[in-house]
């Protein structure tokens, strides 16, 4: 990410980078991309119908634009708990209240499939017998990680608590805390209740979402919200506008005082930093990878002499450059033995999400391509493009062969952590062929001793 060429003042708009990168949210939690950004314009005609100030219209509006931050960090635990795919399960779970009526086959569809009937049915009985304790536990996780991340980005304290609080139902029966009523803050009771507003849209209509929220009326969500946002979600044209080919431009029109926290280069880099982490909660095979790469990353360009400038936006691209990862299932990312041909072509798209994610910044595709480039190989036989070395950039060589070393020496589920000689052996193999040779030799150079 660079403030080269931008706005006037040569910064660009928080809005525009966090809804782009709010789509890799939409990804852990299986949703259909934007759904992060509906939930902000939903939200937020809520927030405005409610005549709410300036500094709650802020802090509704990244509540609404960043509720997910801390999803990705329960991802492998549900995989574990429930045997399943990570992406139909949360998917599927944003679609049940906490009726017996509707948990229950919810958890028949989603629980132990592909196993054999005898662990199916133990998985199965498991997540009914410990169900509350487990549900407990995720969800805890998720606001505990969305909560602290919030607070990396800076945001008030009323953000973070928004996020936090998201879980939990008007009638005190939600989660982490069972906090009732109008103690919980008010961004998360809207928050809330626009999640499920847009999943019954994009998965029947308008009139299917206002049934549903009249249905948790009281019991999920405050009577009084309720109320408003039937009150002006009325005709087609309401829901029609969450499928507008501009309703992101739309939505950040509506950020609240874009001008109050300056961007800044460092903020930049705490927002690319605190993104990373996100990458990183994933999976615990993952945990560290983008800041242990960016530091090999860093270490290489700094051998190779690139400008101080340069490095800095390459480092934003190391921490960025597994991002698309969040669209990949753990029940592949963790899986123990080889993935099947269908498994490794979704692990082959990962770079493709990245690219596409980052694309939505204006003016981001060259920071977008050499951040989304980190499996090409010179001779042509990497992914997703299968660019030659004429191709690739020298900065997309440098943050490759910094992501392969570190994904020799890192722990897999596969294999235990590979010695670091052992590794640069594997990598000199593969000099000239996967491996910029210069850049192999710069980082062996660069590392520490120990």
């Amino acid at each position: 990410m660079d403030t080269t060429d931008r706005l006037p003042d040569g910064q660009l708009q928080r809005a525009e980078i966090l809804s782009a990168l709010s789509h890799a949210l939409d990804l852990t939690e299986g949703q259909p991309a934007g759904h992060c950004v509906r939930c902000c314009w939903l939200g937020m005609q809520l927030g405005h119908a409610l005549h709410l100030g300036q500094s709650e219209l802020q802090e509704l509006y990244y509540t609404l634009l960043l509720k997910d931050l801390g999803c990705s960090s329960n991802a492998a635990r549900i995989t574990r708990l429930y045997a399943t795919d990570d992406h139909a399960f949360k998917r599927g779970f944003k679609q049940v209240d906490d009726s017996v009526t509707r948990i229950m086959p919810f958890l028949l569809r989603h629980t132990g499939l592909g196993q054999p009937l005898g662990r199916r049915l133990a998985s199965i009985v498991d997540a009914v017998r410990h169900g509350g304790e487990h549900m407990h536990e995720l969800i805890q996780t998720r606001c505990e990680r969305g909560s602290a991340i919030a607070r990396e980005l800076r945001f008030p304290e009323g953000v973070a608590a928004g996020i936090y609080s998201l879980d939990e139902h008007y009638d005190g029966h939600g989660q982490p805390h069972g906090t009732a009523g109008d103690h919980i803050p008010l961004a998360s009771r809207i928050a809330l209740l626009a999640q499920v507003a847009d999943v019954f849209h994009t998965t029947h209509d308008g009139t299917v979402a206002l049934e549903e929220l009249q249905n948790r009326k009281g019991s999920w969500f405050d009577p009084a919200l309720v109320d408003a946002f039937s009150s002006i979600a009325t005709g087609e044209a309401f829901w029609t506008t969450l499928e507008s080919p501009d309703l992101t431009a739309r939505v950040w029109a509506l950020e609240p005082c874009p001008a109050a926290m300056p961007m800044d280069e460092d903020y930049l880099d705490s927002i690319a930093s605190a993104f990373a982490q996100v990458v990183d909660a994933k999976s615990p095979y993952t945990a560290g990878h983008s800041e242990r790469v960016t530091e090999y990353t860093r270490l290489t360009a700094e051998r190779l002499g690139l400008p101080a400038h340069r490095r800095r936006w390459l480092e934003r691209g190391a921490l960025l450059h597994d991002i698309g990862k969040l669209g990949v299932s753990n029940a592949i990312l963790d899986k123990p033995g080889k993935p099947t041909r269908a498994e490794w072509e979704s692990i082959k798209r990962h770079p493709l999400h990245t690219y596409r994610i980052l694309t939505r910044i204006g003016g981001m595709d060259d920071f977008a391509r050499m951040a989304a480039a980190h499996h090409e190989r010179l001779d042509g036989h990497g992914y997703p493009w299968g660019l030659k070395a004429d191709a690739i950039s020298r900065e997309t060589r440098i943050l490759t062969t910094a992501d392969i070393f570190d994904a020799l020496t890192a722990d897999r589920p596969y294999r235990g952590p590979m010695p670091r000689d052992r590794a640069l052996s594997i990598m000199h193999g593969e000099a000239g062929k996967a491996i910029d040779p210069e850049c192999l030799e710069a980082l062996e150079q660069a590392l520490p001793d120990e």
